[in-house]
């Protein structure tokens, strides 16, 4: 496994698409209040405006190996290329009208290690119950005894999903494919 989390491996197998997200379109986003990590707590049906709201399994930190064959779960690799391809359109995301959200079932304190290595100009949201999982029945997967977010990425207009990426692969084409979309409303 290769220990370079900015950059994605050749060969990681692409994950199918399930049907596990064709519910989500149109639906509300629950009241849920999950952390950020500026220490807010973020209303999810309350956000005004279209919402980026990409989720993804858990980020590596320097020094920590990832589970083991974590590269050959399908889509599970890829979530500091896709944070930092939503960093570095972030502007152009702005300027289409779209603020930004990464959220993982990771804790704040873990994220929040993230946030400051990349430089996002963006909170992450902390889902470490997986209570937004439980409300709109969002896919999963399990290994080394975490069950995680499969990667998907929701674009909500005042407080109702309108859009939705799933699956998403390769992870850093993600951010281009979302203001594609947005490029064309």
């Amino acid at each position: 496994m290769s220990a370079n989390y900015n950059a994605l491996p050749a060969h990681l197998p692409a994950p199918v698409d399930d049907g596990a997200a064709d519910h989500l379109t149109g639906l509300a986003l629950p009241d849920l209040a999950l952390p950020a990590t500026d220490g807010r707590a973020v209303a999810l049906a309350r956000l005004p405006g279209r919402w980026v709201i990409y989720l993804y399994p858990m980020t590596g930190q320097p020094g920590v190996p990832l589970p083991e064959s974590w590269d050959e779960i399908p889509g599970a690799r890829g979530c500091t290329p896709q944070s930092c391809a939503f960093r570095d359109h972030h502007a152009e995301l702005r300027e289409l009208g779209a603020g930004v959200y990464g959220l993982s079932s990771q804790t704040s304190d873990y994220q929040r290690e993230l946030r400051e290595r990349l430089h996002l100009p963006f909170e992450i949201l902390s889902d470490a119950a997986l209570a937004l999982k439980a409300a709109l029945k969002l896919p999963t997967f399990s290994t080394a005894g975490m069950e995680l977010y499969k990667r998907l990425t929701l674009i909500a207009h005042d407080g109702r999903i309108e859009k939705v990426f799933y699956p998403i692969f390769p992870s850093d084409r993600n951010a281009g494919d979302v203001l594609a979309w947005l490029r064309q409303r």
